[in-house]
């Protein structure tokens, strides 16, 4: 038996969801209100003892061969019946639209510890996407202005919460360099060093999504989430939205939290080599260990959006309205915007070159040669500014990093920075 509920107004029996504004549910037809730890529990006060038979659940229904990998539930409302897959937890009836809960889904050790319930309303969400759209110079005119939002639904997405600390050690090349005048040259000397770190860090709550359907890119991308506003888990919280239980194991998602924490725990020895002109990695042994796994949801709304035939899938905060998604990149207005930083870069250079020049400052005189190096260094302007526009354009990346979860900096066990060579060279001649 699949206990299937739908939340139902104290007052007047309306259907409830909940009001992200409120942050309490909300009745349609009377406007009463109730928060989600008093409803549920007047609700599990008159469910108990109630024989839930008319909320029967049969894999094998009249859907025949399509439904393998789908379950269906009679809705409390209206009876009709409510097909979703196996991981569904909240949902809407698509006939009478009311809120339904399948509360047998959160049986055991799927019922999730905290929450994060959804603060900003769908249509806020909605405006949010063309807020997105400023500022991205490459994206097509007629994107912005013609594309149809086709779906827009907020998810409660299940996440795994990993505590641990991370230690080990890292060895980084690191140089010194300087340079002096020599009779007519001008020489830089490096000295080369290897620098050697051992230390750990501690890390609270890393989020990793549970969600096969989910695209890990995009969940990593909206974070972060404030967590000053985890509750208890309520199912109160869920009415009006969409839910889903893990279909991916806490040892499915440890490593992904596992390589943000030994980056970040990586990153922080190396960040404790100070003094030197470059330093790389040389070698590293740096690795995890879970203390604890906390299972929460996180409120994200999903937006599907076409253009030219193709599908763009954003994904919106639903706590702070951060939107991530791809974007498509119009061909013409990356030339258009390459052969103007060629321009600015180059009017740049000119300036530079008639401040440098009237500071009496050496340059070349063969005119062939000034106008290489003009030219050169204006190309490389023009291309890293186009760059720079190409990066806007990239908002959704798979997280590296930990860093916003770890507890206190790294302690370090042992440090020490071995001088091992020098090296000399002529870098510049004095013309005579």
């Amino acid at each position: 038996m699949a206990n299937v509920q739908n939340y139902q107004c104290l007052a007047c029996g309306g259907p409830l969801a909940f009001d992200a504004t409120l942050g309490k549910l909300k009745c349609p037809y009377c406007d009463s209100e109730f928060s989600a730890e008093e409803l549920e529990a007047a609700l599990s006060e008159k469910n108990d003892g109630k024989d839930s038979k008319s909320e029967s659940e049969d894999s094998n229904n009249i859907w025949g061969d399509d439904s393998e990998g789908l379950k269906s539930y009679s809705c409390p409302s209206c009876g009709a019946n409510i097909v979703c897959t196996p991981t569904t937890a909240s949902t809407s009836c698509p006939y009478c639209d009311n809120p339904t809960i399948v509360e047998s889904q959160f049986a055991g050790s799927n019922r999730p510890d905290l929450i994060i319930p959804f603060k900003i309303e769908k249509k806020v969400a909605v405006g949010s996407l063309k807020d997105f759209y400023k500022g991205k110079p490459l994206l097509p005119n007629k994107f912005s202005q013609s594309n149809h939002i086709e779906e827009t639904k907020g998810v409660y997405v299940p996440f795994y919460f990993f505590d641990g600390k991370a230690s080990g050690d890292a060895v980084f090349r690191a140089t010194k360099s300087s340079s002096h005048r020599s009779g007519d040259k001008t020489v830089r000397i490096t000295k080369h060093y290897e620098c050697s770190r051992s230390g750990e860090m501690d890390f609270s709550m890393v989020p990793v999504d549970a969600s096969k359907q989910m695209d890990n890119a995009l969940m990593d991308s909206i974070e972060p989430f404030d967590y000053s506003a985890l509750s208890d888990f309520s199912t109160g919280f869920l009415p009006g939205f969409f839910a889903d239980i893990p279909d991916e194991t806490q040892d499915d998602c440890l490593p992904r939290a596992k390589t943000r924490c030994e980056n970040s725990t990586l990153r922080a020895l190396e960040d404790t080599v100070r003094g030197y002109s470059t330093k790389s990695v040389l070698s590293q042994n740096i690795s995890f260990k879970k203390t604890a796994v906390h299972y929460g949801m996180l409120p994200v709304y999903l937006l599907n959006t076409r253009y030219d035939d193709k599908k763009f899938t954003y994904a919106i905060n639903g706590q702070t309205g951060k939107v991530v998604g791809g974007l498509p990149i119009s061909t013409p207005k990356a030339i258009l915007r390459f052969f103007m930083h060629l321009i600015i870069s180059a009017v740049v250079v000119v300036v530079v070159g008639i401040i440098l020049t009237y500071l009496e400052v050496e340059l070349p005189t063969e005119k062939t040669e000034l106008a290489l190096w003009g030219g050169g260094i204006s190309l490389i302007g023009a291309i890293f500014l186009l760059m720079r526009d190409f990066k806007k354009m990239k908002t959704v990346h798979i997280a590296d990093s930990a860093k916003d979860y770890a507890k206190d900096g790294v302690r370090l066990s042992f440090q020490s920075d071995d001088f091992k060579r020098e090296t000399r060279e002529v870098i510049a001649h004095q013309n005579k």
